[in-house]
């Protein structure tokens, strides 16, 4: 033998592969599941560009969130939504998203950016919506002012231009490439697809449901997420953000709170607040019947909810100029003033915005339990499970617990309804990692947010190191890839794994999962059935991924 050479398949190809020489007998189901894996049925599972089409590449950027996107540049949310709600396709190009793009972002057909990579707002939410992203593509300088990105080179896409991304390659073409579906998420979605492909990933599925430890769910924060995660399969939500509520026209309830003067003032914004947020449960409850659902309490710090102090200080300045200057503005200027933080990540948010305003958590509680009472009355089944975000000491976890049961003993006693429902925490700082035993006397579930976790571990900001250093790490090989795509196992894992022994021996009953980004990583997958989780959380699209990986996580090593 004087030569040999390494035989690459397509996805498509290794799955049909392996189911054939099943057929022929060569091998049985757990070979052919161990000769596939999730990244390859990732890429089965979105739209792809026909390769024979002609494409006119405008630049190369980072490959954040697979599939093929085609549609009208536009350049700020309000655009996003209003063209399309007039029927057109269109793609939200950005320097970089913020939380003020959701909405533009759940209606755009992709997300293109100039800045960011992998674990980068726009990349995160756009997987976590099944979205086509296409980050970090620094050749474009993106002027959302004028409504226009130009190429280096000198080529200038301008609003309504068509332009096409192709989030498997990070590549962004000018003009229409024509797409083509995929049939493995038409079988996913319940049509019945007779093609030699969905018939093998079928019965690999099968088969490696029938392996799996570990449960699946998803994250979903609409009812439309819910619904076709549990189309694939998922087993309840590991995470429902409701701070993604509060985006949007509820802004400005959400500014009365932060201005509001004395307790009648607070609790007359939380009133305005509650049946909003109620109205927010009921089609989510609906969508997983019978499945638990675990809602986190609202996390991110106040301030993202608010103008930003620059452009706040500047229109006040204006108004000064003008004698336009009013008393509204005057107190949102000083809330600003006071809520502004050096590193608002290590600030007021979370568990803490529960104990500084005790009626925020408690008005989400009453919602979340009023909708599920809501859903018992009707006929269905609801499974609430509360989530209490970045508790660092038991203490802070039974302050809030303490009146989340007064709330429901209220809920339940006003409705006549018994309301089954756990109280818990997300396991996302060390701090709560060294003290799971004694935090697990009184959280009924861990949900592990290896996303901060990752970020409290490793001492740096997510949004920031990307676009710094990260590409010199890779390259020098600090580690192999990064710790926020796959799971830093001797670190962070090292917690997971001392909060998972912990807890379980403090509380034998306590339910243990994973809601960050990981739970939809195959490599992942594998360390979380090691150390015994209950179940992984994620995105939609990355549902059948995690079942796939669940179950060749159980398969003997060969």
């Amino acid at each position: 033998m004087l030569q040999t050479r390494v035989g690459k398949r397509t996805p498509e190809a290794a799955f049909r592969i392996a189911v054939h020489m099943v057929d022929e007998g060569l091998i049985d189901m757990d070979e052919a599941l161990r000769r596939v894996n999730g990244e390859q049925l990732a890429n089965l599972m979105f739209p792809r560009f026909d390769t024979s089409a002609a494409k006119d590449l405008l630049a190369v950027g980072m490959n954040a969130s697979p599939g093929a996107a085609v549609g009208k540049a536009v350049f700020d949310w309000a655009t996003a939504v209003e063209w399309a709600e007039q029927g057109e396709d269109v793609i939200l190009v950005r320097k970089e998203t913020t939380p003020e793009d959701l909405h533009g972002m759940m209606v755009a057909r992709g997300v293109l950016t100039s800045r960011g990579g992998k674990t980068s707002h726009a990349a995160v939410v756009a997987r976590g919506m099944g979205r086509t992203c296409v980050c970090g593509a620094e050749a474009l300088d993106v002027d959302t002012r004028e409504g226009e990105f130009t190429v280096r080179g000198g080529k200038t896409i301008r609003e309504g231009d068509v332009i096409s991304i192709d989030g498997s390659t990070g590549e962004v073409f000018h003009g229409e490439v024509p797409v083509v579906p995929s049939f493995v998420v038409r079988h996913f979605e319940g049509e019945d697809v007779d093609q030699p492909l969905v018939r093998a990933v079928a019965r690999l599925m099968e088969h490696a449901d029938s392996k799996r430890r570990l449960r699946v769910r998803t994250n979903a924060d609409t009812a439309e997420d819910a619904a076709r995660a549990r189309r694939f399969g998922a087993q309840g939500i590991g995470l429902c953000r409701t701070e993604h509520m509060f985006l949007g026209e509820r802004r400005q309830l959400v500014e009365n709170l932060i201005v509001a003067e004395g307790e009648e003032g607070v609790d007359a914004a939380l009133g305005e607040l509650l049946p909003l947020q109620r109205q927010d449960f009921p089609e989510i409850f609906e969508a997983m019947d019978g499945l638990p659902v675990t809602i986190r309490l609202i996390d991110p710090p106040l301030h993202e909810f608010l103008p930003d102090l620059t452009d706040l200080s500047v229109a006040m300045a204006v108004a000064d100029i003008h004698g336009h200057r009013k008393k509204r503005q005057r107190k949102l200027l000083a809330a600003v003033q006071r809520l502004h933080e050096s590193n608002p990540m290590l600030g007021l948010r979370g568990v803490r915005l529960g104990i500084v305003i005790p009626g925020l958590f408690t008005m989400q509680a009453r919602a979340i339990l009023e909708a599920a009472a809501e859903r018992i009355r009707n006929g269905g089944r609801a499974e609430p499970e509360i989530m209490i975000p970045l508790v660092a000491s038991v203490r802070e976890l039974d302050s809030v617990k303490g009146r989340i049961e007064q709330i429901a003993s209220e809920v339940e006693a006003e409705l006549g309804v018994t309301i089954p429902h756990k109280i818990g925490t997300m396991i996302e700082l060390p701090r709560a990692a060294m003290t799971a035993g004694e935090i697990a006397g009184s959280a009924e579930f861990f949900s592990f947010g290896t996303n901060d976790l990752t970020q409290m571990t490793w001492g740096f900001s997510r949004d920031d190191v990307e676009a710094s250093f990260f590409s010199t790490y890779l390259e020098q090989g600090v580690f192999p890839v990064s710790p926020f795509e796959s799971l830093d196992v001797d670190g962070v894992g090292a917690l997971v794994r001392k909060a998972a022994t912990d807890g379980r021996e403090a509380n034998p009953d306590l339910h243990l999962g994973v809601c960050g980004e990981h739970g939809g990583d195959p490599r992942s997958i594998h360390f979380f059935d090691e150390v015994g989780l209950d179940y992984v959380s994620c995105s939609p699209f990355r549902v059948p991924v995690a079942r796939l990986e669940a179950g060749r996580a159980t398969l003997p090593a060969r």
